[in-house]
């Protein structure tokens, strides 16, 4: 299958508006460039900046932009109709021009170049205090790998690279409740890579669901790649149109349930979300960008979910929820 490439110019303020917008009409598999925080990140005090590789520089004077491939056919075509509204839409809203031109851009990608070009984007990454993530193409240094539990990741088609804020976030949060022997229920899981976390950290099983058949294959190939296939059992559906499949996934109860989607999703299947755990088992939910957070608070009140524990960074939330 051929890709279109399509390209939203912003600014720096615009990111994580245009990246909801984005992920709010099921658009995921963003590739941001900004030049502040490529400067940011250089002038971090941190060992790792020298990992970065030079045909990367160009990001220093970049105008920001979020980059998206939709696949050519007319799905494709439909999502990118629904860009083109929305920034339409949020170029009227936005009166003082804080987001910038948001321009739409397009270029054909043949499979070939789609499948390597991106991958110079992501790079090995430590996330919490007990993981790193690596790209199954890339070596590992060892000032990464000291003490942290590797998890190899090639999210191919699929989403799910850890370097975006809502999955960082969860993942801290999987470190904090996952202490050994639990089952594991992830909810839309992408490349897998919250189920591969979860049982390197420890956990008995995974659950592993996702309405894509696609995601499903590639997550199974990277539980492969990380040892930890024989702990798995995968499902491919929609538990909120299939009852067969919510029987099948809530057949057994978990002391952990993880949904890293969009605030919509997260509050339409809050009620098998809550289905799904034991009575003292711990419910993980990002993808929350925080206009849309009073929402998802008030669905949990409703479902009688209590919130024990909030993170945040750079407007994305995440929550670690009780019965």
């Amino acid at each position: 299958m051929d890709w279109i490439e399509t390209k939203i110019y912003t600014t720096h303020e615009g990111i994580e508006p245009v990246t909801g917008v984005l992920l709010g009409i099921g658009v995921s598999g963003i590739v941001v460039e900004d030049s502040q925080d490529f400067s940011d990140f250089l002038e971090a005090e941190t060992p790792y900046w020298d990992y970065v590789d030079e045909s990367l520089d160009y990001l220093r004077e970049c105008e920001t932009n979020l980059t998206v491939y939709l696949p050519d056919n007319a799905q494709g075509s439909e999502m990118y109709t629904l860009i083109s509204q929305e920034m339409d839409r949020m170029r009227r809203e936005d009166a003082p021009g804080a987001y910038g031109r948001l321009a739409v851009s397009t270029q054909n990608v043949n499979e070939e170049d789609w499948a390597n070009n991106w991958k110079q984007y992501f790079k090995p990454i430590p996330v919490g205090k007990g993981l790193v993530i690596k790209p199954t193409w890339e070596e590992l240094p060892l000032q990464l790998a000291e003490g942290r539990k590797v998890l190899e990741i090639d999210p191919s088609a699929s989403f799910g690279t850890g370097t975006h804020y809502t999955t960082r976030l969860c993942l801290e949060l999987l470190e904090e409740v996952v202490r050994g022997g639990e089952e594991v229920l992830d909810m839309g899981c992408g490349s897998g890579i919250l189920g591969i976390a979860a049982a390197l950290l420890g956990a008995k099983g995974v659950t592993a669901v996702d309405i894509d058949e696609n995601s499903v294959r590639i997550a199974r190939e990277n539980f492969a790649q990380n040892r930890v296939l024989d702990r798995v059992q995968t499902f491919c559906g929609d538990v909120n149109r299939s009852g067969s499949l919510r029987e099948k996934v809530c057949a057994r109860q978990y002391e952990i349930v993880c949904a890293n989607i969009v605030a919509d999703v997260i509050i339409a299947m809050l009620g098998t979300l809550k289905a799904c755990m034991k009575p003292h088992g711990a419910l993980l939910l990002s993808g929350i960008i925080a206009p849309r957070e009073e929402d998802v608070q008030q669905a949990l009140a409703r479902e009688g979910l209590h919130v024990q524990r909030r993170l945040e960074d750079s407007d994305w939330i995440a929550l670690l929820v009780r019965l």
